[in-house]
């Protein structure tokens, strides 16, 4: 954020918030470009245009505004996901347009996936809570796709390992189109939508499967398993001796 932003004529409030986001933008930059390992106190502050001191007026160490990163970007990525979700969608279209958002999130702030591959290990805190974060939010949404019988092959208690696998799905589809994995080129974000769309609708929001067919006589009743043979046999007995 230019420092001409912070010099004009604002609150005591108002300029400390303008610093605090133009250290928290600087930050986002430098570890999005350089990895966590080799982003700087110094970096940050000059990368934000603000003395090296100020930034201890808003944050206690180096660690402590990686703790805040990935936080602050999952909040930004939950507003512009359910900012590009029209009301009127719904089941596997729904999720489709999820999945859209969240790549246009990305390309959108190209630091985001480094800084959330990362934060495992330098940021483990503030990876946790998002995780948690993304969980939740995703977990009540296919709780309201129950509720409204989009989904009615799987139960409200079969929801939360679903949710992780779609997390995973999508974290791992980001990679395709990152990088060249397969067949050395990479996928669109309209094809990899397709392929997901596809997917969940099959899957997810299928049918429910008809019940299976009941034996009449009970659970144990079971049919028999080597009809018994008739003629192949002589009978035994007066009949049969000569």
């Amino acid at each position: 954020m230019p420092n001409s932003l912070i010099n004009v004529k604002l609150s005591r409030g108002d300029k400390q918030e303008y610093t605090r986001r133009a250290l928290m933008e600087a930050a986002i930059a430098v570890v999005g470009e350089e990895g966590y390992a080799e982003a700087t106190v110094a970096k940050m502050t000059q990368r934000a245009k603000i003395a090296n001191g100020t930034f201890y007026n808003y944050f206690k160490n180096q660690q402590d505004i990686f703790e805040q990163l990935l936080p602050f970007l999952g909040d930004r990525l939950v507003a512009h996901v359910q900012a590009k979700l029209e009301p009127t969608l719904t089941g596997a279209a729904r999720e489709r347009a999820r999945f859209v958002a969240y790549f246009d999130f990305c390309r959108r702030n190209p630091g985001f996936l480094r800084i959330l591959n990362e934060a495992e290990i330098f940021a483990p805190t503030a990876y946790h809570r998002h995780v948690i974060a993304m969980y939740e939010g995703y977990l009540k949404s296919l709780g309201r796709a129950v509720q409204r019988d989009e989904i009615t092959a799987y139960t409200q208690e079969e929801l939360a390992p679903i949710v992780f696998m779609l997390m995973g799905i999508r974290s791992y589809m980001t990679m395709l189109y990152q990088y060249k994995y397969v067949d050395r080129t990479a996928f669109s974000v309209e094809a990899l939508a397709d392929v997901y769309e596809k997917f969940v609708r099959t899957g997810l929001y299928a049918p429910a499967p008809p019940p299976s067919p009941v034996l009449s006589g009970g659970p144990e009743a079971v049919a028999d398993p080597a009809p018994r043979e008739t003629g192949s046999r002589p009978k035994r007995g007066r009949a049969t001796q000569r």
